[in-house]
């Protein structure tokens, strides 16, 4: 394969760019949605140190979205099942970090040996299940989108009504337990928003690669800020313009949509770490010239 042959598979369709754009401007709307609503939700994953969390409820999301498949049922609705279990499960029993972590490690596993079981049962075209892992920007119909916008809001809303005792048990989990906050029932509230946002990042993005969406919006928002605001704006920004500047690319080729929406998050990430480094070098020449 040439150089221009790799060029062609990426950026190919550039000339019918704007009728390919007006097929898939369903998707464009979903992924902003979800880089919007991911970011957010990312800055509690990692201020709860939970990014293990995200890949594992994604493997039951994807178990749910092959069984769906296979019995020709709704894929999102599958994938929304398969969520919630593995968050229900994960914020139920997981209350601490090492039974959380003991309780991904056997869920992963296992919902990915089962979604490799259905996938491998289902007799329908190869590209239908190769989209679950990787993603698709073409089938995001009208019912659909509203459904997503629906998932979407509902994880905002849900988001905002328990921000502050959420936010309080992120950061410090024994003071919120003393001073009266239901840690248990906020972090279980939490997992069935989380699960709710990674079944629709499944359907966009795919099942390998929710981190993208969910966690490097926040880690990149974390290097350049440390705001209570900030953080959760910059994660926002950072999550639509990864999820939406990778749709408007992928449409160009003939590749699916996570590489691209991958590669604008690794991107942003690598940016946000050398200024986070820099300030950090300047704040430290700073003091030691104050000294």
């Amino acid at each position: 394969m040439t150089w221009n042959d790799v060029w062609d598979a990426m950026f190919g369709g550039a000339a019918d760019y704007g009728a390919i754009l007006a097929l898939v401007s369903n998707s464009v709307w979903a992924g902003a949605l979800l880089g919007l609503v991911g970011g957010l939700v990312g800055v509690f994953v990692m201020q709860r140190d939970m990014a293990f969390a995200v890949h594992g409820i994604s493997e039951l999301s994807f178990a749910g979205a092959a069984a769906a498949l296979l019995v020709g049922v709704d894929v999102v609705t599958g994938s929304i099942i398969g969520s919630l279990v593995a968050a229900a499960l994960i914020g139920w029993l997981g209350a601490r970090a090492r039974e959380r972590n003991s309780i991904i490690g056997v869920l992963m596993p296992f919902g990915l040996g089962l979604g490799i079981l259905f996938l491998s049962l289902y007799p329908g075209r190869s590209a239908n299940r190769f989209s679950l892992l990787t993603g698709q920007i073409v089938t995001v119909q009208n019912t659909e989108l509203g459904w997503l916008a629906a998932i979407s809001l509902v994880v905002l809303v849900g988001l905002l009504l328990i921000w502050r005792p959420l936010r309080f048990d992120s950061l410090d989990p024994q003071a919120a337990a003393a001073r009266g906050v239901p840690v248990r029932w906020v972090s279980l509230a939490f997992m069935l928003l989380l699960g709710l946002i990674v079944a629709v990042a499944v359907h966009i993005i795919g099942a390998l690669l929710v981190l993208a969406l969910v966690v490097t919006p926040a880690a990149s928002a974390m290097r350049v800020s440390a705001g209570p605001v900030a953080v959760p704006v910059l994660a926002a920004v950072f999550g639509f313009a990864a999820a939406v500047g990778g749709i408007l690319l992928a449409v160009m080729g003939e590749l699916p949509v996570s590489p691209y929406i991958t590669t604008i998050s690794f991107v942003i990430y690598l940016v946000c770490r050398g200024l986070g480094a820099r300030r950090g070098r300047v704040v430290r020449a700073a003091a030691t010239a104050a000294v």
